[in-house]
């Protein structure tokens, strides 16, 4: 009975967590904000950058967030998003707020978070998964499975129906993780605007689903309900790419459409996190605008399939 309080407590926290961002998301402000240039007009543009630099330097220092290798032009729009919402007006004004108001902080971790995501978001690459990673790991007695950046986590479901589906589950772990713990309570809880059903259905059946796709979640309200069944293998973890190492060794890696928004430099380190974090013979699953290509690692991994961008570590 505690145990179903307990989830009926989060699951209510989850859903209250729903609707305020989306009325934040709804608000004059924001909709305002978002016919706004990147930059007002006549701000200085060297000024700019030294702001941005400083900003993104004093969140490492004091909070231990590190965005200073994200690309300018992404992390400079999710600025400028946050300045507007926040009624301020420069790239210092912000900082000031965000240092000494924590709150604030966690704001602005949802606007450098990259929260993009869908289920079953291109049906195509889990098809490819089915047909090439999961005879593969159904060679395993036991399968370690890294999302990372899973943001509000409907791709790791959407991973979990595809290992049960396939019988794979019961030996597998999922580890889950994302730089922002407001997103991981998000995922934990497993609750989905139920408008999107119809999207994440059409998305099941596209990547190859094999039962109703309406039998893994229950309606209420205006959310829908995930079967826990799904995540009782599943361990959602706080975890920085930037700054944070490897914490195991896995089967397979999935990190998909994160690194487009990192600069080259930092591309390659997360490269080498994943290979180091990777078996021999253990799965790399990238974004459809991601490569390997260019990077020191070219040679030691072959695709499985290149257009999905799934690739096979061989060295």
């Amino acid at each position: 009975m505690a145990v179903a309080a307990r989830d009926a407590e989060t699951a209510a926290k989850a859903r209250d967590d729903e609707r305020r961002r989306r009325r934040d998301d709804s608000s004059p402000q924001l909709r305002s904000s978002a016919h706004l240039p990147d930059t007002p007009p006549g701000y200085p543009p060297e000024l700019e950058r030294v702001e941005v630099a400083v900003l993104l330097e004093a969140v490492f220092r004091h909070y231990g967030f590190d965005f200073r290798s994200y690309a300018f032009s992404s992390v400079k729009r999710r600025l400028w998003k946050r300045i507007h919402a926040e009624g301020l007006a420069t790239v210092s004004q912000l900082q000031d707020r965000v240092l000494h108001d924590p709150d604030a902080l966690e704001r602005l971790l949802l606007d450098l978070s990259i929260n993009v995501t869908a289920m079953f978001r291109d049906p195509g690459f889990y098809r490819a998964f089915r047909t090439h990673v999961v005879p593969l790991l159904r060679t395993y007695p036991f399968i370690r499975v890294w999302h990372a950046g899973c943001s509000t986590g409907e791709e790791v479901y959407s991973m979990a129906i595809l290992l049960q589906e396939e019988g794979l589950y019961d030996r597998a772990r999922i580890y889950a993780t994302d730089i922002n713990e407001i997103v991981l309570q998000r995922a934990r809880a497993g609750i989905f605007p139920l408008e999107k059903m119809q999207e994440y259905t059409e998305n099941y059946i596209r990547a190859g689903g094999t039962r109703s796709f309406s039998e893994y979640y229950t309606a209420m309200y205006d959310g829908a309900l995930f079967d826990s069944s799904l995540t009782r293998n599943v361990v959602f973890s706080q975890h920085n790419l930037v700054t944070d190492g490897s914490f195991s060794e896995f089967h397979v890696i999935l990190c998909r459409n994160v690194m487009i928004y990192f600069d080259r430099e930092l591309q390659n380190r997360v490269h080498d996190l994943f290979y180091q974090s990777l078996v021999q013979l253990g799965v790399l699953c990238l974004g459809n605008k991601e490569t390997i290509r260019f990077t020191r690692y070219e040679e030691r991994y072959e695709a499985l399939d290149l257009k999905e961008k799934i690739y096979r570590r061989v060295e």
